[in-house]
């Protein structure tokens, strides 16, 4: 390291060119540090060397404070075109595109900028996707005679080409005499990315020499354009390929949803980078294949590669989706323990994860943990306190947030009028409605409307869901019509629910859930001439239902259960519990609700069977085997909770003393002490 003496000692014996010789040679940002102080102190800082020197190091990619690049041209009194160019220049590559273009502005009104300021300013520009700022900036080069220049024209294909202005981008490219490979694989990249991949393909034969990208540029954009075969044959043709090529192969593989070649192909590369472990995980999770998801981030951790934030993110989101909170657990241990900070969407993942998986103390200690909540943390935690019942504590938080000077956003609205949702509170979701409209002018989204119309729907206000609906400024989707037919289901209303269920086949005719509704209404009032021409329906158009499923997590292993499942281990033991739970049942005086049999069965002994096999109950059995007393039973089910199921596991957390958690397809369930949170709204 270079060692300074005292500023007196040098200023009695050293020279002034030997004080200059100091900037030329230093290069560690300890040595810069010392020479800026040194500089300051001495009063050399004006010096022209020195003062471009150090803007020069500090901007250098060694270094790179752009921090210290700026306060250093700040202070500078007069400024060259170079030192223009140089904070420039900084500013783009630290991914500041935006000060940058604005320090441009600034620049035109001194200098004219030259074919090094126009590069990097067009740069910027791409980077931000602002074309019409790149347009203008296009005049102005061929305005002061640079529009012919290499560099230019170089950086203009590049623009035109990645915000989508293609016919711009040729128009440039094909005025140019000399074009390298650089320059080809741009405009080939902005045929692909508009899907005019028959263009580059000509272009790419048209080539006078290719690399490994003009490769890449194809093979990923046949697989955006669906030919994913056709990527595979100029894949396996690649003189050589690098680890862009193989990611861009195996991404084209997890986005047409073929995971066995994605998977067989990633074995079968010479080396993993993080990229290709993001890619591979996030797109299991994605595609709903949460326990591929997490295999694979096990795997990653098992042969020696470090996660990123956004591995984590996926890995995590893959997590809520299984609930397996005892993996959930664990990877937050490894992010406490690695140093990653929660401060940013991590924190918001932790908190959905903690939510989902049905520990939302967890999500809450982990929410409070957090210095600098963003508007991410507090939309997570609130969405979470609804999904659990929890609507009053979500609501208290959401006007905290608002205390705080955050303001709120359309989707902190949308899990606000959740948290009104799952408890009932009708008048407070119509209020918190109209504030988002008129205090924070906020424009409803078809998501506004539907959770408008779920909490009318759910409280069996049928008629203003319906005049809501038919009110909206914009045209209703699925979702909401689904919403109107749920709530019809419920609340017995078969005229309002027929209509509804006509809207939603006009706008999805493929939404199975419609049908399935549809049929368990007229189930449920004994119209089985029509509940038979509803799945005579299904059946001609190959639709068929989902059966009711229901998973446990332990000793991290999931364990599934459908409907009178014999497949399990552990059956005997299963189904002797069961034999148990009934007799036990009957003893507190437990009558079964027979109504909620969906299926043509005359006797009540029957009727009584088909409610005893349902899932939840074999995994409640499962539980009390297995999870140790004084531990939560964790059950999440695909299906809505029935009635019945409902009253019978309120009574077996009595009976066993146990606290028994159920997620199902619309909320959280607490079962304690004979009681359920959501008080029996659901």
């Amino acid at each position: 390291m270079l060692k300074l003496t005292p500023f007196h000692s040098l200023q009695q014996y050293l020279p002034h060119n030997l004080h200059l010789s100091l900037f030329q040679t230093c290069s560690a940002p300890q040595e810069v540090e010392q020479l800026h102080a040194f500089s300051l102190k001495t009063a050399i800082f004006n010096h022209p060397f020195v003062s471009s020197r150090l803007l020069a190091l500090y901007s250098d990619p060694k270094i790179n404070d752009l921090g210290y690049a700026r306060s250093i041209f700040d202070r500078i009194q007069r400024r060259s075109l170079i030192h223009w160019n140089t904070i420039i220049k900084c500013y783009v590559e630290n991914q500041f595109s935006h000060d940058g273009i604005v320090l441009f502005h600034e620049l035109v009104h001194e200098y004219l900028p030259d074919n090094f300021t126009l590069p990097c300013v067009i740069k910027g520009c791409a980077r931000l996707g602002v074309v019409q700022e790149g347009k203008q900036i296009h005049g102005l080069a061929l305005k002061i005679g640079f529009g012919s220049d290499v560099f230019v024209q170089g950086s203009l294909v590049n623009m035109y080409s990645k915000c989508g202005e293609i016919d711009c981008a040729r128009k440039v490219f094909d005025g140019m005499i000399d074009k390298d490979v650089v320059l080809w694989n741009s405009l080939i990249d902005g045929y692909a990315r508009c899907g005019e991949i028959d263009i580059a393909l000509q272009l790419f034969e048209e080539m006078p020499e290719r690399d490994a990208f003009s490769w890449t540029v194809l093979v990923d954009g046949l697989s955006k354009c669906g030919k994913v075969e056709s990527a595979r044959k100029l894949f396996d043709q690649m003189p050589c390929r690098n680890l862009v090529s193989w990611n861009a192969m195996i991404n084209g593989y997890m986005k047409s949803g073929d995971f066995d070649s994605a998977l067989e192909l990633f074995y079968q590369m010479p080396i993993w980078d993080l990229v290709t472990w993001n890619l591979m995980i996030a797109g299991y999770e994605l595609n709903g294949q949460f326990m591929d998801a997490v295999k694979m981030f096990f795997m990653m951790l098992k042969l020696g590669s470090r996660p990123s934030h956004a591995t984590l993110v996926s890995v995590l989101s893959a997590v809520s989706g299984l609930a397996v909170l005892g993996k959930g657990r664990w990877i937050h241990s490894y992010m406490e323990k690695n140093g990653f900070e929660l401060d940013g969407i991590l924190g918001t993942s932790l908190i959905e994860m903690y939510a989902k998986c049905g520990c939302i103390e967890s999500a809450l200690t982990v929410f409070r943990a957090i210095q600098k909540k963003k508007v991410g943390h507090w939309t997570a935690i609130i969405v979470g306190l609804g999904i659990h019942g929890m609507a009053n504590h979500a609501l208290a938080l959401f006007l905290e947030m608002c205390k705080t000077g955050l303001k709120p956003n359309a989707i902190i609205f949308i899990g606000v009028l959740n948290a009104c949702n799952h408890a009932g509170l009708v008048d407070d979701g119509r209020q918190y409605f109209d504030m988002m409209m008129n205090e924070y002018k906020i424009e409803p989204t078809l998501e506004h409307y539907g959770c408008l119309v779920d909490i009318l729907c759910r409280a069996g206000h049928l008629e203003e869901a319906k005049n809501t609906i038919e009110n909206m400024p914009i045209s209703p989707n699925k979702v909401i019509w689904m919403s109107l037919l749920g709530g019809s289901r419920n609340h017995g209303k078969i005229d309002i629910g027929e209509y509804a269920a006509q809207r939603v086949i006009e706008v999805a005719p493929e939404t199975i859930g419609c049908y399935i509704l549809l049929s368990n209404m007229y189930a449920a009032s004994g119209m089985w001439e029509k509940v038979s021409h509803v799945r005579e329906m299904m059946y001609k158009r190959g639709f068929r239902k989902d059966p009711g499923c229901s998973s446990v997590e332990h000793k991290g292993t999931l364990h599934e259960f459908i409907v009178g499942d014999i497949s399990h281990p552990q059956t005997k033991e299963i189904y002797a519990k069961m034999s148990e739970m009934k007799e036990k049942l009957k003893c507190v005086g437990h009558v079964p609700d027979t109504t909620q049999v969906l299926l043509c069965i005359e006797g009540e002994k029957e009727k009584e069977a088909e409610l005893e096999n349902h899932s939840e109950r074999l995994a409640i059995a499962f539980g009390l085997i297995n999870v140790k007393p004084g531990i939560p039973i964790r059950i999440m089910k695909n299906l809505r909770v029935c009635n019945d199921c409902h009253s019978v596991t309120k009574l077996l957390s009595k009976i066993y003393s146990r606290e028994i958690i159920v997620r199902d397809n619309c909320r959280f369930h607490h079962f304690k002490n004979g009681s359920c949170s959501c008080m029996d709204y659901w």
